[in-house]
């Protein structure tokens, strides 16, 4: 198990290192001059390579990516052109928004889509099974940012008390930072006010957020659990008269549970980067919301700061999903 860990975290430096690289190319070859528009449509020649060598852009290539990647090994993102603050200190302020409601939106899926897609499989053919397949093909189908607008329209004008935009109210003190996700730190504060306020203003993004991943998660549960139920054992179970809900929840589902986990996984990184449109309906300050304003500024730094991190969180959710297939499967061994 160690020596599987460390090679994976080997890889992990390589494909940070990989992705870097990669990210700095797509930067440099885009036809764009952001230390000029930066520095204003007034000024002068020189103030313009004043700026440019002041941040680097006077270099060749090679050299500024030795100088990125060495400030990145010291834990220094760089900073930004056209905000002229440091990328690293932002990041910490607009990540947390995001990973709260990533984490969120997975939660509703699992809660949601485990029980829809069992409720499927059992019923298999029947209302049940269409309606849950029903919603399964509208959550794969519909845009989220379609979904956000629409959500936004009906409760505007139906439920006065969930807020539409925002993530916390603009003349209320946010709880006190510890995270910087406000659900962790109002419980962390015993500030249960906080907590209503702050899930209010989750509640529609998260939902919106949530309906991908909520259609795939039940597709995949309906799926393992009618293969689980049509085996001989689970038809065994039934003839010495164990009851069906044990069957279904004790049998059936943890063995739909690894692929469960697998989906869980692979959509943390896509909910990750696909918040964007989410966070921009619904003005939520998160780092999709960062990046968008870095890419419209043709900032560079921000976007490449923004993909590091994006890239190391999904590489490391992908490993800790490989390390809970131990805990449901004990006959997995890890190979090192």
């Amino acid at each position: 198990m160690v020596n599987y860990i460390l090679r994976r975290l080997i890889l992990i430096v390589v494909v940070l290192f990989g992705l870097s690289i990669l990210t700095f190319v797509i930067t440099r070859i885009i036809p764009a001059d952001p230390v000029r528009l930066a520095a204003g449509p007034r000024a002068s020649d020189e103030q313009v390579e004043a700026l440019r060598v002041q941040y680097g852009y006077d270099k060749p290539l090679i050299e500024q990516y030795i100088n990125y990647i060495t400030d990145v090994l010291q834990g220094d993102l760089g900073s930004s052109v056209v905000l002229r603050r440091e990328v690293g200190p932002d990041l910490q302020r607009f990540f947390p928004a995001t990973l709260e409601l990533v984490i969120a939106s997975l939660l509703i899926a699992v809660a949601v889509g485990i029980p829809l897609g069992l409720i499927s499989a059992v019923f298999r053919e029947q209302w049940p099974d269409h309606l849950a397949r029903l919603l399964s093909l509208g959550g794969v189908s519909l845009p989220s940012f379609w979904l956000a607008i629409i959500l936004q329209l009906l409760i505007a004008f139906s439920v006065s008390w969930i807020p539409i935009t925002g993530r916390y109210p603009r003349i209320a003190t946010p709880p006190d930072t510890i995270t910087g996700m406000y659900v962790i730190d109002s419980i962390f504060a015993l500030d249960f006010d906080a907590l209503r306020t702050t899930l209010t203003y989750l509640l529609l993004p998260a939902i919106c957020l949530s309906f991908g991943a909520l259609a795939v998660v039940a597709r995949t549960v309906r799926a393992d659990t009618l293969e689980v139920l049509n085996t001989d054992y689970i038809r065994t179970a039934r003839a010495i008269g164990v009851p069906e809900i044990v069957i279904v929840l004790k049998y059936a589902l943890k063995n739909a549970s690894l692929n469960t986990l697998t989906q869980v996984g692979l959509f943390f990184g896509f909910t990750l980067t696909g918040s964007v449109l989410v966070e921009s309906v619904f003005s939520w300050p998160g780092i999709g919301t960062y990046a968008v304003t870095a890419a419209l500024n043709k900032d560079f730094v921000p976007l490449m700061g923004v993909t590091l991190l994006i890239g190391f969180a999904v590489v490391v959710i992908n490993l800790l999903t490989d390390l809970l297939y131990g805990v449901l499967n004990p006959r997995i061994r890890y190979e090192s």
